[in-house]
């Protein structure tokens, strides 16, 4: 009989599976601990094939890598990456290997302890050797079995590799860039993750970057920052991105294209992101502004009709132009290095692009006048003029741009 028979028996055998109306609580505790037995060894059989199909070049025939293979099979991705590094362990990490095929080890504390392993090698100066190895990795099997979690194997595993670190002369964790680490995902509300580990260097410049970028700055009304910290923090972020596709001349210069907005011509609601996913409309109308995206107008078969339009970016003069009235973002009084040239009407519903239809606002800003009620319009004196939402003036009074906020509302030109 082969594998692919067997596996065909256990998934009829469990496809049959009924829990009894009548079943009592010690019972349902037994199967329930009798059904993670199962799970854990099918993860390891699981993590076997894996390595199989590697060692067959299944993959590579296909013109894929592994793990885009198990993805396409089905396997999340999380799940994919997690069996590829253990399958990598099967032969290096044997006796993790022996308990995981008596199904006592789960396929999440296995990669625990398969990543607390490579994190510990990357800690010691000089290659650690067998007889170390097996001594590390009966230390974070017995973390399991004494009910650790696999973050708290992780967590042991660091401890671990900073004593070894110590007691070799290697750099304290603090000081060791080999071990920094950034990992993204998306949610399933289509949002993203990220979550980095930074050495002092590192971390010191991204605590910089986000106290600078992200200082609380007044409303337009004088009030306080209306940001909670986490917001002001994401928006310093943003500001970083942008600067770091500029040129040399911040202020004046459009950022290089590096994103792609994709717009079905039929079905113009349907545009998405290549890694962010759909966008709903009021969103496609804000990117239009941003001169990081590049917009493509495809037809029903995918084919590109359009890319852009004829003069949908200010130029750099236009922004000179913009700089020299506006100063800087006119809502929040941010730098022009960090801003966005905005169309006061949308160039996506036709707006021109010249100085009478654009202004400078900072990303956050400029979210607030496309999803926020804020509103733009150039006044009788030329300048740009905002509109606050009834939440923030129910009587929605005008309010100059910041860099004329110096000026008396008696030496103020009038708007209308």
């Amino acid at each position: 009989m082969s594998i692919i028979d067997d596996i065909s028996d256990i998934s009829d055998a469990v496809h049959d599976l009924s829990v009894d109306d009548d079943m009592s609580g010690p019972q349902a505790f037994d199967a329930m601990r009798a059904l993670l037995t199962l799970r854990n060894l099918i993860d390891h059989h699981a993590a076997v094939l894996t390595a199989a199909l590697e060692r067959l070049r299944v993959a590579k025939d296909h013109g894929r890598s592994a793990r885009e293979l198990l993805i396409v099979m089905g396997v999340a991705p999380a799940v994919a990456q997690r069996l590829i590094r253990v399958a990598g362990s099967l032969t290096t990490l044997p006796t993790l290997t022996a308990h995981a095929a008596d199904g006592v080890i789960s396929g999440e504390h296995a990669d625990a302890i398969v990543r607390g392993i490579e994190h510990i090698g990357k800690r010691s100066p000089e290659p650690i050797d067998d007889a170390q190895r097996l001594s590390y990795v009966t230390d974070l099997i017995a973390q399991h079995f004494s009910g650790a979690t696999p973050a708290e194997i992780v967590d042991r595993a660091r401890t671990l590799g900073n004593v070894l670190a110590d007691d070799t002369g290697g750099l304290p964790a603090a000081e060791d860039r080999t071990i920094n680490t950034l990992t993204k995902h998306k949610t399933t509300d289509g949002r993203l993750h990220v979550e980095a580990d930074l050495d002092t260097e590192v971390g010191e410049k991204f605590h910089a970057a986000m106290e600078h970028y992200g200082a609380p700055r007044p409303e337009p009304d004088g009030s306080p920052d209306a940001r909670s910290t986490e917001r002001r923090f994401a928006d310093a972020l943003e500001a970083v991105l942008d600067i770091a596709t500029r040129g040399d001349n911040l202020a004046t210069s459009a950022p290089r294209t590096h994103v792609l907005l994709t717009i079905p011509a039929d079905t113009p609601t349907l545009a998405e992101l290549p890694f962010m996913g759909s966008v709903t409309p009021a969103t496609m109308k804000a990117l239009a502004c941003d001169p990081t995206i590049t917009t493509i107008i495809i037809d029903g078969e995918t084919v590109p009709l359009d890319v852009g339009r004829d003069k949908r970016l200010f130029t750099p003069a236009q922004r000179k132009a913009l700089l020299i009235r506006d100063k800087c973002c006119i809502k929040c009084g941010a730098p022009a290095s960090r801003t966005q040239a905005h169309h006061i009407v949308h160039w996506a519903d036709g707006g021109d692009t010249c100085l009478e239809n654009g202004c400078l606002l900072c990303p956050s800003c400029h979210a607030d006048i496309h999803h926020n009620g804020w509103d733009v319009f150039i006044g009788a004196d030329n300048h740009a003029w905002l509109i606050p939402p009834v939440a923030v003036d129910p009587q929605r009074r005008p309010v100059p741009s910041h860099s004329r906020r110096t000026l008396t509302l008696d030496n103020m030109p009038t708007a209308a």
